[in-house]
């Protein structure tokens, strides 16, 4: 019985060691700390811009896919972020956020959703941000922990992935692109 019992401690020992240094969650903001183009909020998250995106769920199955237009407006170190969402199940859902720019780096965000405030870092080519969620109460009303992170390429899109968790287990993941709407007006 005892054999078992340190077997089964070592399997979750390996799996917690996994989580916490072999995954998404492992990265660092520091990892790309000399990698460009430089992201800037100000100047990658304004004006119009098209996303679209797969959402995953806990199985690893997309389950939905969405378009989002947004709209990001900048006055000085506050910005604004408008995000229309159009879902393949037919769903629509607007967030605005409300971006604060801070020292080192850093800045806070939110969002009617947000519990709090979003935090996140600048680094690189790479924005990392991290907050607790509430789910429309059509999508079951839980409240997840995300952490969010932005790739800016060399051409100006944006890679998106995020992974939302509950009580530590990811239970979805979202992978989106995002780029200057080829449609606005200019």
């Amino acid at each position: 019985m005892k054999i078992i019992a340190v077997v089964l401690l070592f399997l979750l020992l390996l799996v917690i060691a996994k989580s916490m240094f072999f995954s998404f969650r492992a990265q660092n903001p520091a990892d790309y700390s000399g990698t460009g183009p430089q992201f800037s909020l100000p100047d990658h998250l304004n004006g119009e811009i098209l996303s679209e995106g797969l959402i995953f769920g806990p199985n690893g199955k997309m389950t939905n896919s969405f378009v989002a237009r947004m709209v990001g407006e900048w006055d000085g170190q506050t910005g604004t972020l408008s995000e229309d969402f159009t879902y393949s199940n037919g769903k629509q859902q607007s967030r605005k956020w409300f971006l604060t720019l801070g020292e080192g780096n850093s800045f806070t965000a939110t969002a009617d959703d947000i519990i709090g405030e979003a935090r996140g870092i600048i680094s690189g080519s790479t924005v990392k941000m991290e907050y607790r969620i509430v789910l429309p109460e059509d999508s079951g009303g839980h409240v997840l922990d995300v952490t969010d992170w932005l790739y800016l390429t060399r051409d100006g899109a944006i890679m998106n992935k995020s992974e939302l968790r509950k009580f530590g287990l990811k239970v979805a993941e979202l992978v989106a692109t995002m780029r200057p709407d080829p449609n606005a007006a200019k």
